[in-house]
């Protein structure tokens, strides 16, 4: 995976490199993306990891521990959410919360970007895929 904005960061960058956008609030999380692997929405695949912060730029193997489903503007945007460990009950209701609260943080950015129209929201977690590296 290749990680885009380290843990704590307030820019969401693209995998070129470019900002995304600017939250109100720093991520709690090291997000990134697998290059190559696209999702509904066209970019690169998200990955979330847990644990320490990282170098934005970095690229690392890191196991899968669960996919949490999300849609953007109506296309499906899954989430790979990789951990060194396995996900505490606590980590898991942190992620769905963050990604709930992002959806609505989204939805707002569309309108602010004239892309009214399509489902944007936490799905829930998909299927278990453990066991893999991203």
């Amino acid at each position: 995976m290749l990680v885009e904005s380290p843990r704590w960061s307030v820019v969401k960058r693209r995998a070129d490199g470019g900002v995304d956008f600017i939250s109100p609030l720093p991520c709690p999380y090291n997000y990134g993306c697998i290059p190559g692997l696209s999702s509904g929405d066209g970019d690169p695949l998200d990955v979330v990891v847990l644990g320490p912060r990282l170098r934005r730029g970095e690229r690392l193997r890191v196991p899968v521990v669960g996919v949490i489903g999300f849609l953007d503007a109506g296309c499906a945007d899954p989430k790979v959410i990789c951990s060194a460990r396995p996900l505490s009950a606590a980590e898991r209701t942190g992620l769905e919360t963050f990604f709930r609260v992002y959806a609505l943080f989204k939805r707002v950015l569309h309108r602010v970007r004239g892309r009214s129209g399509g489902d944007t929201r936490f799905v829930g977690w998909l299927a278990d895929v453990t066991g893999r590296s991203a």
